[in-house]
């Protein structure tokens, strides 16, 4: 018997297709199929089906409009596209006309008084602010003309009283000590710049660096994320909020943390289920 029908796979011949067919049957023994991008049509190789969909004009358009539908053969195009039509980018906010460069700057722009107005108000003096990390700050800066013994210190010791799980606040040994500064010198003077002895960053004057010793940048982590899969470590509650209000670890959304804030602040909220 003359063989000439090959498996796909291996390197058996057959004296009929139909016996080729069910060798590949049983086996599993088809070859790897190459579709075209418009037509049912398969192939063997991939050269075969390039071939074919640049001969009968069959190739979809791979890179796509990062808003709309629209699909292009070049990237290039796909750019030009989008660069026409500004509203078309990614990030793109249609209320300002402003592109930005990531999810998270979209975001926070979204979150900012733009677009979410002045609804804080801070229990005290009733100063309008955007957000639930602009009124910590606020409070814990002691900026408020109305409440000038409250600050971080006295906030966290607040906040820790309530919070015996530990849901929030990290345990301290004591509370964060009001009386101990760090002021620079002329001392630091490193022969071009102002330099910190913890962080050894430079700064071109020693008002400058004096603020940077002031900034919460060195201070203690006095609370942490209460998502347990994030390991968030905060020095300050307004940096807390932030981070909850950018929902980048899906913990709660912005708008929750924003209507619980003056009750939390003030002591009127549990700190069980806060999210």
């Amino acid at each position: 018997m003359y063989y000439d029908t090959e498996c796909e796979t291996c390197d058996r011949k057959f004296g009929s297709q139909q016996a080729a067919l069910q060798h590949m049957n049983a086996l599993d023994h088809w070859g790897p199929r190459y579709e075209c991008d418009t037509c049912d049509r398969e192939f063997f190789t991939q050269r075969s089906v390039d071939q074919h969909m640049d001969d009968t004009g069959h190739r979809e358009p791979q890179f796509e409009c990062e808003t709309c539908s629209k699909r292009f053969y070049t990237q290039e195009s796909a750019n030009q596209h989008m660069d026409a039509r500004n509203h078309h980018k990614r990030h793109y906010c249609h209320d300002c006309s402003r592109t930005f460069q990531s999810e998270n700057a979209m975001k926070m722009h979204l979150n900012s008084s733009t677009h979410r107005g002045k609804n804080v108000a801070c229990p005290f003096c009733k100063a309008a602010l955007t957000s639930a990390s602009g009124l910590s700050h606020h409070l814990e800066t002691g900026s408020c003309a109305q409440a000038k013994n409250v600050n971080y210190r006295t906030i966290f010791q607040a906040i820790s009283q309530r919070d015996p799980n530990c849901l929030l606040t990290n345990k301290l040994l004591t509370y964060p000590d009001s009386d101990i500064q760090n002021i620079a010198t002329s001392a630091t003077w490193n022969g071009s710049s102002f330099e910190c002895y913890l962080c050894h960053r430079e700064y071109a004057t020693l008002q400058a660096l004096n603020q940077h010793l002031k900034s919460p940048a060195h201070s203690e982590k006095l609370y942490h994320c209460p998502n347990r899969s994030c390991h968030g470590q905060f020095p300050r509650l307004a940096s807390l909020f932030s981070h909850l209000e950018s929902e980048c670890c899906d913990y709660v959304r912005f708008e929750k943390v924003q209507k619980h804030v003056q009750n939390f602040i003030m002591g009127r909220q549990k700190l069980v289920g806060f999210a």
